[in-house]
């Protein structure tokens, strides 16, 4: 089989991205021609009011449209293209104007996933190069804006879940003044352990950690003291929990203005990177008590690549 050029696009909570790639899947490669990220905020509000506000919708649609002409700029075919929404877009009470919207930019419907295929896709995205290097089962824990999921597999996926917590959800939620204070904090750390302590996958039987998403390559990136955001630097390092739940602690203590001035901090994660690190921090806690583990591997590699791959596997 050769390689068919292909599109990936996933939006979630805050940022919406694209991977367009030559993928073969029958080889299991993946070359990467362009990957992008626009933060859209598209899950403004959602947690209070159930719906997308008309300002997140239009910031969305302006990233819809730029995501769109690279797809024509490197000839993907719309048949080759696959757009899938997360979090945000599933239980909002005006998610026909965001379908309608990307479909009429994009020629393609987004597909709203539920929490279980967005955990297998990030799931194969995130382990497709660690076979045979690192020990199984696998725990991939994506982070995102509106949720997490928490995957857990080997040469196949064996469990999965997806819960409402993430880094705007959780700043929505709690973390109102600047910087927080320690009763917010305190909140937020209960909804997440809460949460977390009801979670139906067995994190004992984990053997490697794997973190993926923003939040995740975010804290790696000012754990390691990397002077500026350079694309790969943080994908594939494996770091000591200790060394994370410190980068953690630092982002959730800070300021706006002092996490503004971290070069490696995107801008438009500059007021939600500390809640992402505080959920973090608590998936990191836990799944120490639990399996022992004493390091984290970040990958950059997540449910885009799956997707991309899903794209290529369908067109044969």
């Amino acid at each position: 089989m050769s390689a068919r050029r292909v599109a990936a696009l996933d939006c979630g909570t805050n940022s919406l991205r694209l991977l367009v790639a030559d993928v073969d899947a029958e080889a299991g490669t993946l070359v990467e021609v362009e990957r992008t990220m626009a933060v859209v905020r598209l899950g403004q509000g959602v947690d209070a009011t159930g719906a997308f506000a008309p300002e997140a919708l239009a910031r969305t649609f302006a990233a819809v449209e730029t995501a769109a002409a690279a797809c024509r700029r490197h000839g993907v075919d719309p048949a080759a293209t696959r757009f899938v929404a997360t979090s945000a877009s599933r239980d909002v009470s005006n998610r026909a104007a965001f379908v309608e919207g990307v479909q009429a930019r994009l020629g393609v419907a987004p597909e709203v996933v539920a929490g279980h295929e967005e955990a297998a896709l990030s799931f194969a995205g995130a382990t497709r190069e660690l076979h045979g290097r690192h020990p199984d089962p696998f725990l991939v824990v994506d982070l995102g804006g509106g949720s997490t999921e928490l995957v857990l597999g080997g040469a196949r996926l064996e469990a999965a879940r997806s819960v409402d917590v993430g880094s705007v959800r959780m700043t929505e939620r709690h973390l109102h003044d600047d910087p927080p204070t320690p009763a917010q904090v305190a909140a937020a750390r209960a909804d997440v352990d809460a949460v977390l302590a009801a979670v139906d996958v067995p994190l004992e039987r984990t053997r490697t950690l794997v973190g993926v998403a923003g939040s995740v390559t975010t804290v790696t990136a000012v754990a390691l003291g990397l002077p500026a955001h350079v694309p790969g630097a943080v994908h594939g390092v494996a770091l000591p929990l200790d060394d994370v739940r410190a980068a953690c602690d630092r982002l959730l203590a800070m300021s706006r203005a002092e996490r503004a001035a971290l070069p490696v901090v995107h801008p438009g994660r500059v007021d939600v990177i500390g809640a992402g690190a505080l959920v973090w921090r608590a998936v990191l806690d836990r799944v120490a008590a639990l399996a022992g583990v004493e390091e984290v591997l970040t990958s950059e590699h997540d449910i885009l690549d799956g997707t991309a791959f899903s794209v290529a596997a369908r067109l044969g």
